[in-house]
């Protein structure tokens, strides 16, 4: 009985491919293509009942089939493009898949996975179009930029090595590299974000998707236009306080990335800050009742390069140092004084040192505290950057809101632990 469930299934193994591609070769007669349905189905079923032959004469049956089936596969495929010209060998390869994965599904506790196999290869084959505009809407710049972040991801990662280096052995060159990773696969992804969304379509998921990038770039382009056209003011006001709170969720990415341990320590504080800005956001979305009157620009920076990688390793090493020396030197008081310091420029790299720094065995009350206080600084900075270039048509609208959210966020902090 188990013969007869195994063959059904890789019969239907082939179904479910053979269908995509007598979809995709619809309109296409019968007497112009080797690989129909049919074919696809029967294909399956040879898999399965190869596997469950060799499972009695030896694996060297399903070798033979297979062989067997790739040369009848090549010899028809020579003579179609003898007639038709066509090179494209992508239905042999799905055949050949087909084939595996039959032989697959006969196989104890794999069912499932031949099953999600069909299916995802169905939806490979069906996605051809969607690849081939893709890769047509790429620039060569882009293109760099995603070899280059494989190039730091699989290529040096692995060969870096996993232990304390320098001074009070600070220095982790596999850690660091991880993290550059990190924070440059978040900038690549809200890079393409961006560029797929469009700025024109929608300020309030632009400041989302700019917020993973650098969201006190847009601050100061958002605050800039906000004084040429304060008419949009509200408007503006909604896509700085988005990417400002998007900030506070990064954070938390980040630190649930390095050390999840300080997440208990973190999360009600950042949320409460993150709610509290989205909020204002969505007041100042709706009260927008001017039309949006010229093209706004496109805020996003330049997918990743290889010399941003190296640029940012290089900060995070300093600042990891640092924190190291600022804590034997100083104690908390010192962690501290780094972070607020640290928070005016960026809240990345300070996040991510002492994240490392706990799981290491700083105290994690101590190094949930100086990320906080880095977050905060750093929202009190755009807030200020914001009322300086609009003006006060941004002073209300930004900069209360995030001393609010901040305010915020240090009550919840001091009653955390009370009510815990």
């Amino acid at each position: 009985m188990e013969v007869f469930v195994s063959l059904a299934l890789a019969l239907a193994v082939g179904l479910i491919i053979g269908l995509e591609r007598g979809f995709a070769i619809r309109e296409i007669p019968a007497s112009s293509h080797m690989l129909g349905v049919r074919a696809f189905v029967l294909i399956g079923l040879m898999g399965g009942v190869c596997a469950e032959l060799s499972s009695v004469l030896g694996g060297l049956v399903f070798a033979v089939a297979l062989l067997v089936l790739a040369a009848l596969l090549v010899s028809a495929h020579f003579l179609e493009t003898q007639r038709d010209q066509d090179l494209d060998i992508t239905p042999l390869i799905a055949a050949v898949v087909t084939f595996l994965l039959g032989g697959l599904a006969t196989i104890p506790d794999m069912a499932g996975a031949a099953a999600a196999g069909a299916v995802i290869t169905a939806g490979v084959l069906n996605l051809r179009g969607f690849f081939r505009a893709g890769i047509n809407a790429l620039t060569p710049k882009e293109v760099e930029a995603a070899l280059g972040l494989l190039l730091i991801t699989v290529v040096a990662l692995p060969i870096l090595p996993d232990r304390g280096f320098g001074p009070w052995e600070a220095l982790n060159p596999h850690r660091i590299w991880w993290m550059v990773v990190l924070i440059a696969s978040m900038s690549f992804a809200g890079y393409f974000a961006v560029r797929i969304a469009g700025s024109r379509r929608g300020l309030m998921l632009t400041g989302l998707l700019a917020g993973l990038v650098s969201s006190t770039a847009l601050t100061m382009t958002f605050s800039k236009l906000a004084r040429r056209q304060p008419q949009l003011a509200n408007l503006l006001a909604a896509g700085i306080l988005v990417a400002c709170g998007t900030m506070f969720l990064r954070v938390l990415v980040e630190v649930s990335a390095v050390h999840a341990a300080l997440l208990p320590h973190l999360l009600y504080v950042l949320l409460t800050m993150a709610a509290i800005t989205y909020a204002f956001a969505a007041w100042h979305w709706f009260r927008q009742v001017e039309a949006v009157g010229e093209v706004l620009p496109e805020t996003s920076v330049s997918p990743l390069q290889l010399r941003t990688a190296l640029q940012f390793g290089a900060l995070l090493a300093v600042i990891m140092l640092a924190v190291a020396a600022a804590q034997q030197w100083l104690g908390d008081a010192g962690i501290y004084m780094l972070a607020a310091v640290s928070g005016i420029n960026d809240v990345d790299a300070i996040t991510l040192s002492v994240a490392n720094l706990a799981r290491n065995g700083l105290d994690e009350v101590v190094a949930a505290n100086a990320i906080t206080l880095a977050a905060a600084v750093n929202t009190v900075v755009k807030g200020g950057i914001a009322a300086t270039l609009a003006g006060p048509v941004l002073l209300w609208r930004v900069l209360l809101p995030l001393l609010l959210a901040i305010l915020a966020g240090a009550l919840v902090s001091l009653l955390a632990p009370v009510l815990s």
